[in-house]
């Protein structure tokens, strides 16, 4: 018959093997290493970015959990070994008699360290998931991936706002998607899995309606807006002009929405059947507020890929605003707004004409890009009598403007993700508009008052000075 143990004796359990003991001293190391890190992190010091917070807040709690499992399994093992060698058995809990000292002091020390365990496990889980949730461990933890959207999202209008408001959103069902959808990524990133570039749009993306209109207000009349463009000519004295619109934006009224906003307005429902590029439309079907409807298909709609296709999507914000926060651009406006903003010296003769080329010019990486365009800019100008100083920004400029685009580590090219806000990249509002029974009239969207003006009438009667 098997005899009782004492908590001392299933407690010396522990020094008798390995496993226990690795255990033990594993748990033991990780929290005063995550206890010291965290310190140093609450001190202010953050260095190594991204990577200190995966090691203080998810690495090291790892191992300190893997460490609390080493315990039991090695206790386990050890009771195994007594028993295969004729020991007696010990029942399967020991006999607690609080009246011995060892045993009270044992039973202390046991739930002391157990409430250090819970509090040290809970503040690892809660930082873990926070340091997940910023933008620097989306951003740059996988660094060659993501390289692209976050150098893009630095300079975008939502680069105040987390990664996770957009693509993640309030709630608990779409947080543990996230993460699942997550641990596919890391696998792909771990064994250079992923596709180069990455694929859009993403079909698996929240809707717009539970993440842009936490903070955007669909149903608000924003009426109408002037916009102006500023473009410059490739010749020697970079002429500037202005083309000039005024956007009907519009949005939702008392009595029925119009202008562009019109397509979200939530009396009105579009829907689209297309392929998963969303570049090539099928069929469209609308409904208005007045209970009329009304539907188109497109000349490409009995093709064999537009039968395969049953599924329709409902339109929403991102598919005029695809690119809110990521937005790749194209040389020229790039360079148009560059001088626009004094950041290219107009003065520089031909500046636009040679900034043009430069970018145009492929590299294999950002490193040659920065070498090779400043060495082009620089020769053509290093026989006239241009400022050096103006010379070497426009150069750093016109870097900048390309290694703010293209990444060759990913393959994205000049032009790899269009945006489809207006028609300036690819279609835009054109890939439903063009060549259907759905109106064409640019009026609908914008007025056109001034097109490559150099000095527009409108402007000076507004007194604006873009």
């Amino acid at each position: 018959m098997s005899r009782p143990r004492s908590l001392g004796e299933v407690f010396a359990l522990f020094t008798r093997n390995l496993i226990s003991l690795l255990g033990t001293g594993l748990t033991t190391a990780a929290a005063v290493i995550f206890v010291s890190l965290w310190v140093m992190s609450a001190l202010g010091f953050h260095g190594g970015g991204a990577y200190l917070g995966l090691i203080t807040f998810v690495a090291i709690p790892m191992l300190f959990l893997l460490g609390l499992l080493l315990i039991p399994v090695g206790l386990w093992r050890e009771k195994k070994r007594l028993a295969a060698g004729g020991e007696e058995r010990a029942t399967a809990f020991p006999v607690l008699d609080f009246n011995v000292s060892r045993t009270r002091n044992i039973v202390l020390s046991v739930a002391v360290a157990s409430a250090i365990n819970v509090v040290l496990l809970s503040a690892a889980t809660y930082k873990s998931v926070e340091v997940m949730e910023s933008v620097e461990f989306c951003g740059t933890a996988c660094h060659s991936v993501m390289a692209p959207e976050h150098t893009t999202y630095l300079r975008s209008p939502h680069s105040r706002v987390k990664c996770v408001e957009c693509h993640i959103g309030p709630g608990a069902d779409w947080f543990v998607k996230s993460k699942i959808s997550g641990s596919w990524q890391l696998i792909s990133v771990a064994f250079n899995l992923y596709p180069r570039p990455i694929k859009t749009p993403v079909h698996s993306l929240r809707p717009a309606r539970e993440t842009c209109e936490q903070c955007h207000w669909p149903t608000k009349f924003i009426g109408d807006r002037l916009k102006v463009i500023s473009h410059f000519k490739d010749d020697e004295k970079n002429t500037p002009t202005k083309t000039v619109l005024l956007m009907r934006v519009g949005g939702g009224k008392p009595a029925e929405a119009h202008g562009v906003h019109w397509h979200v307005d939530p009396k009105v429902e579009v829907r689209y059947r297309s392929d998963s590029s969303r570049m090539n439309m099928y069929e469209i079907a609308w409904s208005k507020p007045d209970g009329t409807k009304g539907s188109f298909r497109t000349a490409k709609a009995d093709s064999p890929e537009a039968k395969a296709v049953t599924e329709w999507r409902t339109m929403d914000c991102i598919d005029c605003h695809n690119r809110p926060s990521h937005i790749y651009r194209m040389p020229e406006p790039e360079i148009d707004q560059a001088l626009a903003d004094g950041r290219i010296d107009t003065t520089l003769p031909f500046i636009k004409r040679e900034g043009l080329k430069a970018l145009q010019t492929e590299y294999p990486s950002h490193e040659a890009a920065t070498s090779g365009i400043r060495a082009v800019i620089r020769k053509f100008y290093e026989s006239t009598s241009a400022d050096k100083a103006k010379v070497d920004k426009a150069a750093a400029e016109i870097t900048g403007i390309w290694t703010g685009n293209v990444f060759p580590q990913m393959n994205v090219k000049w032009g790899q993700y269009p945006n489809h806000l207006g028609h300036a990249d690819e279609k835009g509002c054109f890939r439903c508009h063009e060549g259907s029974k759905i109106t064409q009239d640019c009026n609908t969207c914008h007025s056109l008052v001034a097109i490559e003006e150099s000095d527009p009438k409108v402007l000076k009667d507004l007194g604006v000075n873009p």
